[in-house]
């Protein structure tokens, strides 16, 4: 539906006389072309930023967060994206007869000028989870997958003083060719390490509608596409520290400073950014000169996030006390079996490091997240190397979990990414840094140590005597260094910043680079010279305060983001920093 938009857009003297845009007219009638078609119940929809009344699903600008406009998604643009109140209203799932990849859509809507109407689809895999939110191009959306279950959600965005109305949604589902699809082998998912920084922003609220409280346990990622419902589970992550402490919790928010770069897909599916390799945060890129050192919105980056964790996570279950890489499990990429927890009123439940009652806990799941089930042992269930849930804090398992004794199969490879994106040029070094010919890891100045190759090359450790830590599963390691534990949040981040104190100065780490499939020991970023032993800000103790050391002083100019909300919004348009 954005081309509709747009073309509205543009006839502005049209706009004028009408008042109003009416959507449907432009749209070419469908007559004669096969397929399943619905109109779902907008008073059926939830979500953030749009209000339903008997005149249909109007946008509204109290509850709306921060997001760039399409206009503005072009990466080759000099100019700063434009950022706009955005809001999400998702529609009631529909079951079909016969597998779909594409579906159609069309709105009857009123869009005044500078407002825009469109809609995101996903479908439920054979599996059981969802795909990705796909954007309509024009008014069609290819799903990666053949499904039998499609969902629809409206995007409503404003600029100007009047909002859009939709009246009436209209989806059709072409039948496939194929049959739908089953899942050949269980392939882990996605995962790379990335660098983590602080959500914060207690009291404000998160992209889908979520209130923020006090030390609470969700993430944010720089796209809308993996966006959970408000109290939804859809899409979450295992993130896991240096120190081998882990957290599965669900994504309720857009952020860090991008919002349009799922940088977890192969580069050509990527909604921006395809230049960059697979696994690379723009932000990451953006420390080594990729777009002016800039992310869409025009702000200079002050630190190669790729992830914002809600602050339970950063300090009570991971034990952060500062900006650290972590390595990141995008669970729904996967095909692995995935079983939800249940806590019974608790909001989450603790993974053990050994399948037996009152061993220690190395992290937590939140409440409702669907967790990989791996194996059985015992009374309790393997969901990662060295980690174990009790078999009843699951909603329900599987018939066919195997015994952890049994013989093991081979090893399925990850989702054949890699052949999709096309060769994966070497990610973005730090500045000083050197790679290591042919990809082979370059052994650190001291110690021996070696760091895992990236995809093409890796980048060697920058400072002498530094080394690449162990993988979150593994032995304890402390956090990487550099930055302050706050997160600039920018685009579409719900944090506060710190004055002066945000990472990214002189000290801050290299960029994350693609890491090797779950289990291999990530690359860790080179701490600087001039940051490596500064303090970071440290986590209040849960019963008292941790002294927060003074601002440092060694931020350049434009690297600290005054961050402005959005009413009613934990997401932030841009500082205007330069």
């Amino acid at each position: 539906m954005r081309s509709i938009t747009r073309a509205g857009l543009r006839a502005i003297g049209l706009l004028a006389a009408t008042g109003a845009l009416c959507a449907a007219a432009t749209v070419p009638a469908m007559a004669g072309e096969p397929g399943t078609t619905w109109q779902p119940e907008l008073s059926e929809g939830t979500g953030n930023g749009v209000v339903v009344s008997s005149d249909g699903a109007r946008f509204d600008r109290s509850t709306a967060f921060g997001a760039p406009a399409d206009e503005g998604d072009t990466e080759s643009s000099a100019d700063p994206a434009e950022v706009v109140p955005t809001g999400l209203l998702t529609l009631a799932p529909r079951t079909l007869d016969t597998p779909t990849r594409e579906v159609d859509s069309r709105l009857v809507a009123d869009t005044p000028p500078g407002s825009t109407a469109s809609v995101d689809v996903r479908g439920k895999r054979a599996g059981g989870g969802w795909t990705e939110w796909i954007p309509a191009e024009g008014s069609r959306t290819e799903l990666p997958e053949a499904v039998t279950e499609v969902q629809g959600r409206l995007v409503l965005t404003a600029t100007g003083s009047a909002g859009p109305t939709v009246r009436e949604v209209t989806l059709t589902a072409t039948p496939s060719a194929g049959a739908e699809g089953e899942p050949l082998t269980e392939a882990a998912p996605r995962s790379y390490s990335v660098f983590a920084t602080r959500e914060g922003l207690v009291g404000g609220t998160t992209a889908n509608g979520h209130k923020i409280v006090n030390r609470d346990r969700f993430v944010a990622l720089p796209s809308r596409r993996a966006l959970s419902a408000n109290g939804k589970t859809d899409y979450s992550v295992k993130v896991c520290a240096p120190n081998g402490r882990c957290a599965i919790a669900p994504v309720w928010d857009i952020g860090p400073w991008n919002t349009k770069d799922d940088y977890w897909n192969p580069s050509n599916q990527r909604q921006m950014w395809k230049d960059l390799p697979q696994g690379v945060p723009q932000a990451a890129a953006a420390r080594n000169g990729h777009n002016g050192g800039k992310d869409q919105f025009g702000r200079k980056v002050a630190n190669p996030a790729g992830i914002d964790l809600g602050d339970g996570i950063f300090w009570d279950v991971l034990g952060l006390k500062d900006n650290s890489q972590v390595q990141v499990d995008y669970l729904w990429t996967g095909s692995q079996r995935l079983s939800a927890i249940r806590t019974e009123g608790a909001p989450d439940v603790q993974i053990l490091a050994r399948p037996e009652a009152g061993a220690e806990s190395v992290g937590i799941a939140v409440d409702a997240t669907e967790v990989p089930v791996q194996c059985t042992s015992g009374a309790f269930v393997r969901i990662g190397d060295g980690q174990y849930l009790p078999t009843t804090a699951f909603a329900g398992l599987p018939g066919d979990v195997p015994a952890c004794d049994a013989p093991a199969a081979p090893a399925a490879p990850t989702p054949s990414d890699a052949s999709a994106a096309g060769p994966t040029p070497a990610a973005p070094s730090a500045p000083g840094a050197s790679a290591a010919p042919g990809g082979s890891a370059a052994p650190a100045a001291s110690g021996g140590s070696t760091a895992p190759a990236a995809s093409g090359g890796t980048a060697a450790q920058a400072a002498a005597g530094s080394a690449a830590p162990a993988a979150p599963a593994g032995p304890a390691a402390s956090p990487a260094p550099g930055g302050s534990a706050t997160s600039p949040g920018p685009g579409g981040s719900a944090i506060s910043p710190a004055p002066g104190g945000s990472a990214g100065a002189a000290g801050s780490p290299a960029p994350a680079t693609p890491s090797a499939p779950a289990g291999v020991a990530p690359a860790a970023p080179a701490p600087s010279p001039s940051g490596a032993d500064r303090p970071g800000t440290g986590a209040p103790a849960a019963g008292g305060s941790t002294p927060t050391p003074a601002p440092t002083s060694d931020v350049p100019d434009g690297a600290s983001q005054a961050a402005r909300v959005m009413p009613g919004s934990a997401q932030r348009a841009p500082s205007g920093t330069p």
